[in-house]
């Protein structure tokens, strides 16, 4: 969490609203803010899934371990996952690929055009067309 809460005003500025989820408990999230240092830049609402019914939804749970991998969902404003990302247990998510998927996301939204491979803000975007298919 520390990672995000890192990149949170850039979240802000893109007006992506952040919310981190887990199957623990609201008492295990107020002792786990209360004591590691990273949480004091948290801002973001920490969401407890005790039941495991977010988890289950968005198909992140470990039924072997009974807590939710470590996944990124992303949510369009129609309420329509874009994009779900399931992390490795022992690899961290990439903060700057993620807001380069959602300017791509922003871009797409108010442009109507795709962002090609390794697109970063600033450059143009390419219109879907067959014809264009496996071009560079």
């Amino acid at each position: 969490m520390a990672a995000v809460a890192a990149f949170y005003p850039k979240f802000q500025q893109l007006g992506i609203k952040v919310l981190a989820i887990s199957t623990d408990s609201v008492y295990s999230h107020k002792v786990f803010s209360e004591v590691s240092p990273s949480m004091r830049n948290v801002r973001y609402p920490l969401v407890s899934d005790r039941n495991q019914q977010i988890s289950r939804a968005y198909r992140v749970l470990d039924e072997s371990q009974g807590a939710a991998k470590r996944a990124t969902v992303v949510i369009d404003p129609e309420g329509i996952i874009v994009s779900k990302i399931v992390y490795p247990k022992d690899v961290g998510r990439g903060l700057p690929e993620l807001i380069r998927l959602l300017e791509a996301l922003q871009f797409h939204r108010s442009t109507g055009l795709g962002a090609p491979a390794n697109w970063t803000p600033g450059m143009p975007g390419i219109r879907r067309d067959i014809a264009n298919a496996g071009s560079i």
